[in-house]
């Protein structure tokens, strides 16, 4: 059925063995769930139970690339991991870009399961259709750039795509990442997962070709996607995601002190023009991205002279505005070392501005912290934490453990912890975008604004939605979570995707070009059936509606000023969003899915 596009195999991995092997993957999945996020779950679905230890060996990485993966396109180098998250406990979808997913694809695999526990430091090198399994024991806790060189240096090729983790995965960070080069699989802690099978790190070679149905036609769509892209750049080349920070703080809807208010008065060193001014190197793109959003920054002068990174709008929200840190000096700094040791920064930032509202309202003392004063704006205890975080020492060790093991370790602390199901905010007020709440509360792997649904563009930017308005809200996350669900599934960069103008239809056209099939009409419901599909494994795994609720502070404390000051997001009102969130999508009151959804699943699983 399929001409191009997909390989038709996975590559299953047994670390315990030391052994791998080739296997195909149905068509019919594929036509059921496209590729990426959707064929990760399913396999997520039919491989892990729902009592699956995240740090044992029967945990499982899934990775999947998606049918765009890799094509001669812009921003085509998406690929997605599903595993149990030791950070939430529960079913995790995160995904990276870089050169690996292409190249996956290049050695003539649309997947790679890796399963097991490696009885020595392993780590893999992937080439020429086989798997060579690589002692690691000297590369156990070099920093994540390190180990790419060195992996590197002795694997397939210098010019090969690595994956590696960094101390903290060592070190029991629930939420450390998998670095992808210099992107990431950020969220939820599968770089946690990869350092208890004993894996370093995957090199794959870059040689190999992907198989496209109609290169003429793709040829064709091409200079158009390259146009669009280009009027992107306009503003994503030289502001890069930071250009939001001024914006949702002049809202009043940024993310203050562990989110006690949405106005930062130190939000204009954060800025976008005054971090170009001040900090910016240069414009760096992902592989074959002509956008080139991520703005590389570096400390001239001062203590923290030498420090470089490419800090996102997240990142600046998390380490900046929720520690209450106005010095982009340190941001940038903090960055590095999130990298350095594999840390998610959101998370962390939001974990140490809970520490500091903790330590500020005498929850924790100088004796739990080892000695510092964890207050609001100390850049360098921002700093000092995330060291400590990454090498599992004294207060650090503490707070590596994440949300859920923190609230049942200091349960008089837990009403401050801002996370949906174990995974911390993004930096977005909910008070002030009540969609952002609803999109926090129902995305499947927690308080994720990708997943869940970036309502802002339509809360804010243009205009369609009053933010503040609750009827309605129901459709517009459930239709942004299906559309990110297939695009997610596709391989394709969704900031990219939405600026070349790649809507349903023309996504259909590329889709048709790759693979020779038209799979345009059915694009959001395939996009529905992942979300259904997900929400089965979340109830499989315990998740009920209470777990689809946001902490206490966003119902009951209103934001203190601004230009959204008194707004409040009460139980009741975001439950009337809730119940038209689950009616739209088939749910019952509890939010588990129509006989049909499950249906649908057991047709593809065969």
């Amino acid at each position: 059925m399929f001409t191009g596009g997909y390989l038709g195999k996975l590559l299953r991995v047994d670390l315990a063995r030391e052994h791998h092997a080739i296997e195909p993957v149905p068509e019919a999945i594929f036509e059921q769930y496209l590729g990426g996020r959707g064929v990760a779950a399913h396999y997520y679905r039919e491989e892990l139970g729902p009592a699956v230890d995240p740090l044992s060996p029967a945990n499982k990485l899934i990775f999947f690339t998606g049918p765009l993966t890799g094509l001669p396109l812009p921003a085509t180098t998406k690929f997605q991991c599903a595993t149990r998250s030791p950070e939430t406990g529960i079913y995790l979808c995160t995904n990276s870009s870089g050169e690996l997913g292409p190249y996956l694809k290049r050695q003539g695999y649309d997947g790679l399961i890796i399963e097991g526990q490696a009885r020595r430091p392993l780590y893999l090198a992937i080439a020429g259709g086989g798997v060579e399994f690589r002692d690691a024991s000297d590369l156990v806790m070099l920093d994540t750039p390190a180990a790419i060189e060195a992996v590197r240096a002795d694997g397939p090729g210098a010019d090969a795509a690595v994956m590696a983790i960094g101390p903290a995965a060592y070190s029991g960070v629930r939420y450390a990442c998998i670095m992808v080069g210099d992107r990431s699989f950020g969220r939820g802690g599968a770089g946690r997962v990869m350092a208890a099978k004993g894996l370093k790190a995957v090199a794959v070679d870059r040689r190999g070709e992907i198989p496209v149905a109609d290169r003429a036609r793709l040829k064709a769509i091409l200079p158009v996607a390259a146009k669009n892209a280009r009027e992107t750049k306009r503003t994503h080349n030289l502001f890069g995601t930071n250009q939001y920070t001024e914006v949702m703080n002049e809202l009043g809807c940024y993310s203050v002190r562990n989110f006690t208010t949405g106005v930062f008065e130190g939000a204009a060193t954060l800025s976008k023009d005054y971090v170009t001014r001040h900090y910016k190197d240069r414009s760096a793109a992902c592989f074959r991205c002509p956008v080139a959003c991520a703005q590389v920054c570096s400390v001239r002068d001062g203590p923290l002279a030498g420090a470089v990174s490419d800090p996102e709008y997240e990142t600046v929200g998390t380490l900046g505005g929720v520690c209450g840190v106005s010095d982009f000096a340190a941001i940038i700094a903090g960055n590095q070392l999130c990298d350095e040791y594999g840390i998610d920064t959101m998370t962390v930032g939001c974990v140490i501005g809970y520490a500091m509202e903790c330590y500020e309202r005498g929850l924790f003392t100088r004796e739990d912290t080892g000695g510092l004063e964890v207050r609001f704006g100390d850049a360098a205890v921002m700093l000092e934490l995330i060291r400590r975080i990454g090498r599992g020492e004294g207060f650090g060790k503490v707070l590596g453990k994440g949300f859920r093991e923190l609230a049942r370790a200091y349960p008089a602390t837990a009403p401050y912890m801002m996370h949906v199901k174990g995974m911390a905010f993004a930096a977005y007020e909910p008070r002030g975008f009540y969609g952002m709440a609803l999109a926090y509360g129902t995305s499947s792997r927690g308080a994720c604004h990708n997943v869940g649904g970036w309502t802002i563009r339509d809360e804010l930017l243009t205009g369609d939605y009053d933010r503040f308005a609750l009827e309605g809200k129901g459709e517009l996350v459930k239709r942004l979570q299906d559309t990110r669900a297939y695009i997610d599934s596709l391989g394709i960069c969704t900031v990219v995707r939405s600026s070349m103008g790649f809507t349903d239809s023309p996504t259909g056209d590329v889709l048709l070009a790759a693979t020779g099939v038209d799979f345009t009409p059915r694009l959001m419901a395939i996009g529905q059936d992942i979300i259904d599909l997900e929400r089965m494994i979340l109830v499989r795994e315990g998740i009920t509606r209470e777990d689809d609720y946001l902490p206490n502070r966003i119902y009951t404390e209103p934001l203190p000023e601004g230009p959204a000051r008194g707004r409040i997001l009460t139980r009741e009102m975001y439950d009337v969003m809730l119940d038209e969130y689950y009616r739209l999508r088939k749910w019952d009151r509890q939010g588990v899915p129509s006989g049909r959804a499950q249906e649908g699943a057991r047709e593809a699983a065969g």
